[in-house]
């Protein structure tokens, strides 16, 4: 027969050393230090790891920190012939008082575990307490996306007792804003980092009382190139694609239509892949105003030509009502001048015929022959008068190239003036 001996437990020791020297079984932790008497004041710093995530969406952000308490518990003050302080993890936190912070608007938030749980406490001699944990939080921001994507938000993270008010606990930053650290390394794709600042305030409960409160700001200036490559330039050009047709020969149908529906159905698509990663708020977005006007461009330079069309299709009837009730011209010339004829000429066929551009801009040329004698009493043709008639039926395709295009290069003036 071989004795088998049981090895100590050393966790139990390690807890009943540790509660022995701090005379843990001697008091009462369910109260705060010194109750009855003034707040206790518990000071905090804040060493920001990372901002994980912005959502525009969800109007929230992601956070990681290190949240570290001070206080003084004259009930953990214990003998030190050095004067040295102890470290304990998360076991004894379980056993003594600490302050019950929690985040204000926070909709997630945990303490890491990994490999243990991320939390630490120091006692010094005195009594002097170090409480630190490290925390990821989802919190929320309240965002105006009035001037998005030219906007700046600044969101606060808030923290507070949840059951001690002022009277009871006196929260603050240990050493102003100073206390509020934040790696070098923290950036966002999306925004640039402005200021990290801390504010306290008293926050007010009706049923309960009056609360310290702890606020961590900081301000984020959104990145625009990014909605330059993406949203502002796609849209202008298909704006400036518009323009073309406006240099295309109005009879051109085939050419000109397909290219302004295309331009609309781009400048809907674009507007809608906007939308869709934004949430629905019930104001006008800056980037809102910038593509709904495009659109608009887009959408009269469709209109432009429907005026167009329609314009020259009632010139055409007009021509060819006038061609019906003047007798035929054929083989009559005049000095100086091209004969022609227009019993059997349509309108749209008739050219310029050598006749010199006036300003720049070319004009359709109708020979009409008026009967000014007694034609039409005595039944011959005497002597004619002939008179040019000048039709300018791209009067409004003129006007269009100079006016769209100034009146989208003045909107972009008052624009980017107003915005950027």
């Amino acid at each position: 027969y071989v004795p088998i001996f049981k090895s100590p437990d050393i966790t139990k020791a390690w807890g009943s050393n540790t509660e022995r020297l701090l005379r843990i079984e001697d008091h009462d932790f369910t109260m705060r230090p010194g109750f009855g008497g003034p707040a206790v004041p518990v000071g905090v710093d804040v060493q920001v790891e990372s901002l994980d995530a912005i959502s525009e969406v969800d109007m929230d952000f992601t956070m990681t920190l290190y949240l570290r308490h001070y206080w003084k518990d004259e009930r953990l003050a214990f003998k030190s012939n050095h004067n040295q302080s102890m470290t304990f993890d998360s076991r004894l936190v379980k056993k003594i008082w600490v302050p019950d912070m929690f985040f204000v608007h926070s909709k997630r938030s945990f303490t890491h575990d990994t490999t243990t749980d991320n939390v630490m406490l120091r006692v010094y001699p005195d009594g002097k307490v170090l409480y630190s944990l490290r925390v990821t939080v989802t919190a929320m921001c309240s965002m105006d996306l009035s001037r998005f994507p030219l906007d700046t938000q600044t969101c606060s993270l808030e923290i507070e007792s949840y059951a001690y008010t002022d009277d009871d606990l006196l929260l603050y930053w240990k050493e102003g804003n100073r206390s509020l650290n934040t790696d070098k390394g923290i950036s966002l794709s999306q925004f640039l980092i402005q200021e990290f600042h801390t504010t306290t305030r008293l926050a007010f409960y009706s049923s309960t009382g009056w609360y310290n409160r702890l606020y961590i700001n900081f301000t984020l200036r959104r990145h625009i190139f990014f909605f330059l490559l993406q949203t502002y330039f796609p849209a202008t050009l298909m704006v400036m694609l518009s323009w073309v047709s406006f240099w295309i020969d109005r009879r051109a149908v085939p050419a000109r239509v397909p290219l302004g529906i295309t331009t609309v159905l781009t400048m809907s698509t674009i507007i809608t892949g906007v939308n869709a990663s934004m949430p629905r708020v019930s104001y006008i977005k800056a980037v809102d105003i910038y593509l709904w006007v495009s659109f608009v461009f887009v959408f009269l330079s469709v209109i432009e030509y429907a005026a167009v069309n329609y314009l020259s299709t009632l010139q055409e009837r007009k021509e060819r009502k006038l061609r019906e009730r003047l007798p035929c011209t054929c083989g009559m010339a005049h000095p100086g001048m091209m004969s022609a004829s227009y019993s059997e000429v349509d309108a749209n066929t008739t050219g310029n015929y050598g006749i010199p551009e006036e300003n720049g801009v070319k004009r359709e040329r109708m020979l009409v022959q008026l009967a000014m004698e007694s034609a039409q009493v005595t039944g011959h043709v005497g002597t004619s008068a002939y008179s040019n008639a000048w039709i300018d039926t791209h009067v409004i395709d003129k006007y269009s190239r100079v006016i769209f295009p100034g009146s989208y290069i003045l909107f972009n003036i008052i624009y980017w003036s107003i915005y950027s």
